[in-house]
């Protein structure tokens, strides 16, 4: 649930109507503040809140730009640009040592295993393949984009698909970890 609760702006402006983009922009806004908030309360550390943080960023300059120019050329790719945005974060955080995915797992695993280098790996493992799934998102939202075809059905499809597979992926990834760890 952590998941759809992380990417829960994400979700929200690709299901509002694109026409009404600049308002989609703004409630995805509010909706990563909002998470954001309510997460931090919880005593959530900043490091399980790399793509929140990240996500209220884009959606704040997203939205001044689509309030001040609601015709503007970004609307036809905002849909690629929200996917190579967190191919960059994702990205991002891999790079500096702190998987996005790590402190998100952290939420549901004892304290004495954060440390491990399985634990460890494991994350690094799963934060590439959603990596992986934004950069290829964003690839082929904006060749759909170029195309004329921003807002059809095919773009539906791959937003969509570049959340379920990296989805599907971790929730399998990470049974056969603990299902091998097990066997230990």
């Amino acid at each position: 649930m952590s998941y759809v609760r992380t990417f829960l702006p994400w979700i929200v402006f690709a299901v509002l109507p694109s026409a009404q983009w600049q308002w989609a922009a703004l409630v995805g806004l509010l909706v990563a503040a909002g998470v954001t908030v309510q997460q931090r309360r919880a005593g959530a550390g900043f490091d399980a809140l790399i793509i929140e943080l990240g996500s209220a960023a884009f959606f704040a300059v997203l939205t001044v730009i689509a309030f001040a120019d609601p015709g503007s050329a970004v609307h036809d790719y905002s849909a690629a640009l929200s996917s190579a945005t967190l191919a960059l974060i994702a990205g991002v955080s891999l790079l500096i040592g702190k998987p996005f995915t790590l402190g998100i797992a952290k939420r549901s695993t004892p304290r004495e295993v954060w440390g491990l280098k399985p634990f460890v790996r494991t994350n690094v493992v799963v934060t590439a393949v959603w990596t992986a799934a934004f950069a290829a998102t964003a690839a082929a939202l904006a060749f759909l984009a170029h195309g004329g075809d921003a807002h059809s059905t095919a773009a539906t499809v791959v937003q969509i698909a570049g959340f379920a597979v990296p989805m599907v992926f971790t929730v399998r990834y990470v049974a056969a970890v603990q299902a091998k760890a097990g066997a230990r």
